[in-house]
């Protein structure tokens, strides 16, 4: 099992931004497609972007234009910078790691979006 340290939630105000990060283990950086997903109250968890370890990235249609997801070789961490928050953009954002059938999730850190 992986293990994905997130960091960066937090309270912001509608149009605000925030950088969520999510750090692993050299060898976990160098071979997962690494993503974030959210879930928001009573929702499902959902996909918001991913990014594969050749740079290649995918965005849900919800975010595309706001967020963007990145890599630090040197630092084994992802990022996913979020600009132009919305109240809908509130939740517990979340790390994975995948390779093939494997997985592994980070715990979590909450967002939330609220004048």
């Amino acid at each position: 099992q992986a293990q994905l340290v997130e960091s960066g939630g937090g309270l912001v105000q509608p149009g605000g931004s925030l950088r969520l990060s999510c750090a692993t283990s050299a060898r976990i950086f160098s071979i997962a497609t690494m993503s974030w997903h959210r879930q928001a109250p009573g929702k499902e968890r959902e996909l918001v972007a991913s990014i594969t370890t050749r740079g290649s990235r995918n965005y849900s249609d919800s975010v595309k234009g706001r967020f963007t997801i990145s890599r630090d070789i040197a630092r084994n961490t992802v990022y996913l910078q979020m600009n132009n928050l919305k109240p809908e953009d509130t939740g517990v954002y979340y790390c994975k790691a995948a390779r093939d059938s494997s997985y592994s999730w980070g715990q979590g850190t909450q967002v939330t979006v609220s004048s």
